[in-house]
């Protein structure tokens, strides 16, 4: 276990380090602390070689000038300037808010940014003011439309959050896949193999080979199979690329960058758009109904949802219920940082010459 704050400051410094201001530092930082406390260890710290390689790819401005290149009342179409998507996405969420303040709801497509980390955080950013916030960006092409054997599609997630009163808020955040790719490095990191219905060889039949993706195979869709509705999978993250991609002149379908993960650094010959894309969007409950009447009525939803019958020794949870439970555990305990996650952040630190934290929360 190592303590998250300590680890929060080691990841300002990293960041520091390439270039970042000590404000963006902090914010990618808090976007990456967050997924780990939230217990999402697949887009946490183990995250952070990553972005420094798109730092040593030339791929990834460390002090960008993000813009606005095209809006209306309520939309706007952002230029990231090849930046932390850790950056660049609250940037949007906050344009997206401005405009919902004003006009009822505000949407906001990003072109030209990179990974931007757990969608659910800048979905969140809109639960502060009340708001119904959503957040969702295409990624590299590791899925396979249902029936392909061309990688096409990233994993693609959605998040939705939405207040509630008395109760916590509902926060949704979810790969279009049948599994985000992080999971998959993580079982890589581990040794272990992939469960059935995860992940397809080169010649499309099921695998449980966690390297299967590396080795010419790719993700399935959500569902995993046609007989399991993979083809609402693939129409979800379709549907994600198109409006993270295509809407907002970011690259799209195979055409979207890798994050710099081991064995995916290049970019395609041909690009079609700028870097990769997400989209944001913010709703002011008024615009629909009374505040506080709505409040009410997702107060009674939440419990009318966690008191259902439940199969022996389980318990019926609301999107959101897991999380908050990892972050009261892990603010005590500190975060379960992975043997080869931890090897990573040491060459960072020796190569930035910053001190690692050592073990204990």
């Amino acid at each position: 276990m190592y303590s998250a704050e300590k680890v929060r400051k080691f990841t300002e410094k990293v960041f520091v380090a390439i270039g970042c201001t000590l404000k963006d530092a902090r914010l990618a930082a808090d976007v990456l602390i967050n997924a780990d406390l939230n217990g999402v260890d697949s887009h946490g710290v183990a995250r952070l070689a990553g972005y420094v390689r798109l730092y040593d790819h030339g791929r990834l401005n460390p002090v960008p000038q993000i813009k606005i290149i095209h809006e209306t009342p309520s939309t706007a179409t952002i230029d990231g300037d090849r930046g932390l998507g850790l950056v660049v996405a609250p940037y949007a969420m906050k344009v997206a808010m401005k405009k919902a303040k004003k006009v009822g709801s505000g949407w906001v497509s990003v072109q030209n940014s990179n990974h931007f980390g757990i969608a659910g955080y800048h979905a969140s950013l809109a639960l502060a003011e009340d708001m119904i916030g959503w957040a969702m960006t295409n990624a590299a092409p590791l899925v396979v439309p249902t029936f392909s054997r061309e990688k096409l599609l990233g994993t693609n997630p959605i998040a939705i959050g939405i207040p509630a009163g008395e109760q916590p808020a509902f926060l949704a955040d979810f790969a279009t896949t049948a599994v985000a790719y992080g999971k998959m490095e993580i079982l890589q990191r581990k040794g272990l193999k992939a469960p059935i219905g995860w992940v397809q060889d080169a010649e499309g039949a099921p695998t449980d080979n966690a390297n299967a993706v590396k080795e010419g195979g790719g993700l399935l869709p959500l569902g995993g199979d046609r007989e399991h509705g993979s083809h609402k999978g693939y129409g979800l993250g379709a549907a994600v690329d198109i409006l993270s991609g295509v809407l907002s002149g970011a690259n799209f379908g195979p055409w979207v960058p890798p994050f710099a993960t081991a064995g995916f650094h290049g970019v395609a010959e041909e690009q079609v758009g700028k870097g990769t894309g997400h989209f944001l969007g913010a709703m002011r409950i008024d615009g629909f109904r009374d505040k506080q009447e709505f409040k009410a009525h997702m107060d009674k939803w939440i419990e009318r949802f966690r008191s259902a019958p439940a199969v022996d020794g389980e318990q019926v949870q609301i999107p959101g219920d897991q999380e908050r439970r990892f972050k009261a555990e892990r603010l005590i305990h500190g975060l379960p940082l992975n043997e080869k996650v931890v090897e990573s952040l040491q060459e960072l630190g020796e190569r930035f010459k910053i001190k690692v934290p050592k073990k204990g929360a």
